[in-house]
């Protein structure tokens, strides 16, 4: 170890927070709890919590190997998110049979000779719309689903509500009537108060799923149901804890179920702790938003009276980072024609490539459709000057996407690459690399726009 610099041990990934926390243990002489990787003798990594105090010119620091428990809590964190998926499966089967009949009855009216072109437009509005509907049903589901390390961001809760509000309806049935009240107030400027944190939005989805799925159940299908969002100025005294002051937001869902007994208030939150039948939960959901909140700065509050309802208040700090800005949004970019620019398609998906290209053609590409990273780079090699684009599906069977994509930038670094994805594990571990994501379903609009900037940026690289 003489000689050896500690950050050099460091997992790459952990470099950042490590440097963070260096320097607040500079500043503030104390690091507790920090959880970091470190490479062992044989290239491995393990999980150490470092807590450290600095005397005179020294730092003396503990770190004690938590591997194990890491592991434990990650899979403690996939069984919570597969809850609230299984909660979600039933209602959402029952969702996309009817946005499915509704794509469905209108092509069967648009094959209807002699339809007027209003009625024309209207059926093919309706699909339009009904596609954008599933679309936001399933990306929600892959918010839940998915596989990786919790990774915080600031998001607008306003908006994640108003997101989830969209589905609550299929997790509580019709006889609950569901209410939001998103109104957090306005300043002295009269705008619209903003009501950003810095927490990790997938799991934020996932405890107030599990907050509405715990409702529906104390409710017994039939109630009332509100989920309100405000600021707070303190999180209230809570399990023998002072109050605490401060800039929080606060996101309560109250119900009119059979409430808590005050001799159980006190457990709800252990992990598989539940008041439920055999079968009727785990008794993760609860655990789970505790966790969540306290990993987050945050606490969470419940107010109970037996036979009137219940309220549960998620308190999270509010971000100060957002940028705050009432400007107009910018105005979509026209469809863009594509003016014969060659474009090679890269999709193994037979029904989408095919698409894809025909989709392309029509716009005035041209359009050359492979179906695996081979063949294209094959194709690359043999019209070196002839394509200008390239469009590519992540996942593909041998080389995914991400790796073609890199490649060809290591080929020809000025070559443009346009990725597309509804949701891809490669992408949730790795990232873009910086290529242009296309999110599916995506619209023809969307594709020619996105080739469009892809090719501008490349043209700025080249004559910059």
């Amino acid at each position: 170890m003489v000689g050896i610099r500690i950050d050099s041990l460091i997992h790459p990934d952990d470099g950042e927070t490590a440097a963070s926390a260096f320097e607040t243990l500079r500043i503030d002489h104390r690091l507790s709890d920090l959880d970091v990787r470190f490479r062992t003798a044989d290239g491995a990594y393990r999980w150490i919590s470092w807590n450290a105090i600095a005397r005179g010119d020294r730092f003396h620091a503990t770190g004690r190997d938590v591997t194990e428990r890491r592991t434990l809590e990650e899979q403690l964190r996939q069984s919570q998110k597969m809850e609230a998926v299984g909660q979600l499966t039933g209602g959402v089967a029952h969702d996309f049979n009817n946005l499915l009949t509704v794509i469905k009855s209108s092509t069967d009216l648009l094959k209807r000779p002699g339809l007027s072109e209003d009625r024309r437009g209207r059926y093919v509005d309706a699909i339009s719309d009904t596609v954008d509907r599933a679309a936001k049903l399933t990306s929600q589901l892959l918010a839940f689903a998915r596989r990786q390390a919790l990774r915080p961001a600031i998001f607008d809760v306003v908006q994640s509500v108003a997101a989830i509000a969209d589905m609550v309806g299929t997790l509580t049935g019709a006889r609950i009537h569901v209410a939001t009240d998103t109104d957090a107030g306005t300043d002295s400027g009269g705008r619209t108060l903003r009501c950003h944190v810095d927490a990790d939005p997938s799991q934020f989805d996932t405890a107030l799923v599990n907050l509405v799925v715990n409702a529906r159940d104390a409710m017994q299908g039939e109630g009332r149901l509100l989920i309100k969002v405000r600021r707070a100025d303190r999180i209230p005294a809570l399990r023998a804890h002072p109050a605490v002051p401060g800039d929080f937001v606060a996101v309560s869902v109250s119900d009119t179920g059979s409430g808590i007994e005050a001799d159980l208030l006190e457990r709800i939150f252990e992990p598989f702790f539940t008041t439920k039948g055999v079968g009727h939960g785990t008794g993760l959901g609860l655990s789970q938003v505790f966790g969540f909140a306290k990993q987050s700065g945050g606490d969470v509050a419940v107010d109970s009276v037996v036979g009137v309802g219940t309220t549960f208040t998620l308190f999270l700090p509010r971000s100060h980072q957002a940028e705050v800005s009432d400007a107009a949004p910018d105005e979509p970019e026209p469809l863009a024609e594509g003016h014969g620019t060659p474009v090679l398609v890269v999709e193994d998906n037979e029904e989408v490539g095919a698409f894809a290209r025909q989709a392309l053609v029509e716009l005035g590409y041209e359009a050359v459709w492979v179906k695996d990273a081979q063949a294209a780079l094959a194709t690359i090699e043999a019209n070196d000057q002839e394509i200008e684009v390239v469009f590519s599906d992540v996942v593909m069977p041998g080389m995914n996407g991400v790796d073609l994509a890199r490649e060809i930038r290591r080929r020809r670094p000025y070559l443009p690459v346009v990725l597309a994805s509804g949701y891809s594990h490669v992408l949730a571990s790795e990232g873009t690399h910086g290529f242009e994501l296309l999110h599916k379903p995506y619209s023809v609009a969307d594709l020619s726009r996105a080739l469009r900037r892809a090719l501008r940026e490349r043209s700025a690289l080249t004559f910059g």
